[in-house]
């Protein structure tokens, strides 16, 4: 991929009417991002805005499917500005796989739906090389109550 076309994923971004926020310090004993050869891992994401959660409860009582989708799309946002802190935007190659957590009402089974947010953004930012693999996952809690954490890998040249 032509340097180029990697400059375009700050254009899409732009396009989209987004930026890329500072990255959320830990709330915890781990890093945001860590590279190892070609690939960058980034630990669970949250949706925070400006420093404050987007949504908090579970997806199916507190929550909608519609706005867990989007609290998912802000964790992306998010796990994209870590890769972007220690790589930069630019050297991002493509999405390699994504996990989403989805803090789920009992009876709630629409995990993949909400996990779309973050997967549509991340195509609507690198097309093509934002198809990624997936998994979704249901479970009972998450850290300060937050709907959704989601956590990606991305190749980087």
């Amino acid at each position: 991929m032509s340097a180029e076309a990697a400059t375009s994923w700050q254009k899409n971004l732009d396009r989209l009417g987004l930026t890329l926020p500072a990255v959320v310090p830990p709330v915890a004993a781990y890093i945001p991002a860590v590279r190892t050869g070609s690939l960058v891992y980034t630990s669970g994401q949250l949706p925070f805005v400006d420093g404050q959660l987007s949504a908090t409860g579970k997806a199916g009582a507190e929550v909608s499917l519609e706005q867990a989708a989007e609290a998912a799309r802000l964790c992306a946002l998010n796990a994209l500005a870590a890769v972007h802190d220690l790589v930069g935007l630019d050297n991002v190659v493509r999405i390699v796989k994504v996990v989403g957590f989805v803090a789920s009402a009992p009876g709630f089974s629409d995990q993949p739906l909400v996990i779309n947010g973050a997967s549509e953004f991340l195509g609507e930012v690198f097309g093509d090389a934002g198809v990624h693999a997936r998994s979704a996952v249901g479970v009972s809690e998450l850290p300060r109550n937050t709907p959704v954490e989601v956590e990606l890998i991305a190749e980087v040249r």
